[in-house]
């Protein structure tokens, strides 16, 4: 423990300084090029730090850059952080490190939300509808998952499993017959929002987002203590007091409210839950006290610099970060698995 605590000391100050520089860089880098000290100095001066109130700001970098990138990087952050935060739970919990926060239904439900709310044409009136829809879908999908999973007051770790599995693919069906029957600007609608992206993110997004996901991500390291019990197994657990079912319940009720706000303002971002918790539980250990809080900085370190990164491919024509992040997931869950499959023989 010694050891660990040693290497996030200097890790944790060394990882938000990274955070700091590159979402720094991200904000002023683009099609409209704006030098870092502008981009400081717009900041600063919309912020209210004292010395910045009086300068003269260009209305163009200033609306490029307080007004469109700023609120990206935020969401490219939070977002990031709650995927990752959402996975070490959920690997933690389910003792597998192939686990991810889709694994209970929680991706599903929100795109079959998102569906909905398209093919009854509200998305066009309020800016938030398809948000709430997507965050409403998810967490319906993880209240069927947890129903269909108990039996006479328990939980089994692997008929979780099971329900989350019968109710995405349930719920994938639903989503598949309303596509059916939308039409093709509505489907063209949905298929954008299923790649997960950061762009056209505005300040209304950060404030929707921002209080779930970062309450959420609290409260997971206030609980952390409580997960590494649980992580000894149900046995164990009860041994020493406490209460199994309600504790993986109330786990997974705040990593599913995490994902389910970070699904609904960036669409459906693979694999940032599966690779980063468990990249820095090879950095980190598996005690979530030190975990938790390292993979919040990662995700967000991952998600901006894979925006980063589709912003610069080709210039001239922006690639979706969900496209990114699958391209940069996929191989690492291959090696994943062969590594838990030669651990098996």
């Amino acid at each position: 423990m010694k050891s660990s605590n040693y290497r996030v000391r200097y890790l944790l100050p060394v990882m938000i300084i990274i955070l700091v520089l590159l979402s720094i860089i991200a904000t002023s880098w683009g099609q409209v090029g704006v030098p870092l000290a502008n981009t400081m100095e717009i900041i600063f001066k919309h912020w209210g730090i004292p010395g910045y109130a009086d300068i003269t700001l260009n209305p163009q970098q200033d609306a490029v850059i307080y007004f469109i990138r700023l609120p990206r990087v935020i969401v490219g952050i939070l977002v990031g952080a709650g995927l990752a935060v959402a996975g070490a739970v959920m690997q933690g919990i389910f003792s597998n490190p192939l686990a991810d926060p889709g694994i209970i239904g929680v991706s599903s439900g929100a795109a079959f939300g998102a569906i909905t709310a398209i093919s009854l044409g509200l998305t066009t009136s309020n800016l938030f509808t398809m948000p709430f829809f997507a965050a409403g879908g998810s967490l319906l999908a993880v209240l069927l998952t947890v129903m269909l999973a108990s039996h006479k007051g328990r939980i089994p770790v692997i008929i979780l499993l099971l329900a989350g599995i019968a109710v995405s693919m349930f719920m994938g069906a639903l989503s598949s017959g309303l596509l059916t029957i939308l039409n093709e600007h509505r489907v063209r609608e949905y298929l954008f929002w299923m790649v997960g992206g950061l762009d056209y993110r505005r300040w209304e997004h950060v404030y929707l987002a921002a209080g779930p996901i970062l309450s959420g991500i609290g409260i997971c390291c206030l609980l952390a203590r409580h997960m590494n019990i649980l992580v000894l197994g149900d046995n164990e657990a009860r041994a020493v007091g406490a209460s199994v079912q309600k504790m993986r319940i109330g786990i997974l009720s705040v990593a599913s409210v995490i994902t389910a706000f970070a699904v609904c303002v960036s669409g459906a971002i693979g694999f940032v839950g599966l690779v980063v918790p468990h990249i820095m539980r090879i950095f980190v250990g598996p005690d979530h006290r030190l975990l938790i809080p390292v993979s919040a900085l990662a995700g967000g370190i991952f998600l901006v610099a894979c925006d980063v990164l589709a912003r610069m491919i080709v210039p001239s024509i922006e690639i979706r970060v969900g496209v990114i992040t699958a391209l940069v997931g996929a191989p690492y869950f291959l090696y994943l698995l062969r590594r838990v499959q030669r651990s098996e023989k």
